[in-house]
């Protein structure tokens, strides 16, 4: 199962490295996470109705929670085990890979930041003030240039852990049903995993079942961009150790924090949202602005940590081949 779930994530990760997710793709069949997201707001419609108890609605909250990871998972596990009994087996790897490959984000999330480092370069603060409202929920109108690099770059660094090295990690322990269960949870907690009136208690088991299930990622995302920049090792360990566990979130502040020391910033800190600001510690020991260059600089660490994390899942294979 182990050597099964490499295959499928090492092949996932190349497919979707190269053809990311291809537009025709999404308009032949929409993306599985739209079809997650459409029973998540079923369930949360028919289970969160708010004439019920607040106890009644955590308990609801479980219940879909299981729903939604057991049904992903399910149809994972059975799309993994016909692929593999009616197919060759590196066959029904590679299409199980394809599968694979819908449910990372490497390449997309280097296209989104580097969109806005493109639109900064071209068109100034407004462009990249609308370049970075594509990707982070704070108020753009409240970003000077410094602040929507840093943001741009906090983005890059959390969504290298939530975005691909969590899945990748499921799917390597557990193959198709591994990242399909963590998909559907993850899509969970961004829908309906935080502090609202209506989600309070339904979505409390998400946010939970989320930070849990991206704990051994967010540690793994720091190596990983912790050994993008050899010469800062020493240094991205010391802020790590320091400054991770001052994020809100449990699992954001470990990639964020290696980033900061990689590049010589702080970030984080406080920030202006919608539902108001948010006075956050900063992370990092950097005394200057974050510069385009810097937002450059993180992209091809970024870049170099993906490339570590493709030869570390590549090699257990390579050396089971030559044995």
């Amino acid at each position: 199962m182990v050597t099964t779930g490499l295959g499928i994530a090492l092949a996932g990760l190349v497919i979707e490295g190269i053809l990311g997710y291809p537009p025709p793709l999404f308009r032949l069949w929409r993306h599985p996470v739209v079809w997650i997201g459409a029973l998540i707001g079923w369930l949360d419609r028919s289970l969160n109705r708010e004439n019920l108890p607040q106890a009644r609605r955590r308990l609801n909250g479980v219940l879909a929670l299981l729903l939604v990871a057991g049904a992903t998972a399910l149809a994972g596990g059975l799309l993994q085990a016909l692929a593999l009994d009616l197919l060759p087996r590196t066959a029904g790897i590679l299409l199980c890979g394809l599968v694979t490959s819908s449910l990372l984000a490497q390449r997309s999330l280097y296209s989104h930041v580097c969109a806005v480092a493109d639109a900064l370069q071209a068109e100034g603060l407004q462009g990249g003030r609308a370049a970075v409202s594509h990707i982070v929920g704070r108020d753009p109108a409240s970003l000077d240039e410094p602040a929507v690099i840093r943001a741009a770059i906090e983005s890059l660094a959390e969504n290298f852990s939530d975005g691909v090295t969590a899945p990748l990690l499921w799917c390597a322990l557990l193959g198709l049903p591994g990242i399909a269960a963590y998909k559907a949870i993850n899509t969970a907690d961004s829908m309906i995993g935080h502090l609202s009136e209506r989600h309070r208690a339904f979505g409390w088991a998400s946010a939970r079942l989320d930070d849990w299930v991206n704990l051994p990622a967010s540690r793994l995302a720091a190596a990983w961009i912790a050994l993008a920049s050899p010469r800062r090792l020493a240094r991205c360990w010391r802020i790590v150790r320091r400054d991770a566990r001052l994020h809100r979130s449990p699992n954001a502040g470990w990639p964020e924090a290696a980033m900061a020391a990689s590049l010589g910033l702080r970030l984080a800190g406080p920030r202006d949202y919608a539902s108001g600001r948010v006075d956050d510690p900063w992370i990092g020991d950097g005394d200057r602005p974050a510069s385009l260059a810097d937002l450059r600089r993180a992209l091809v660490l970024y870049r170099r940590a993906c490339a570590l994390q493709l030869l570390v899942t590549a090699m257990p294979l390579a050396l089971l081949a030559a044995a």
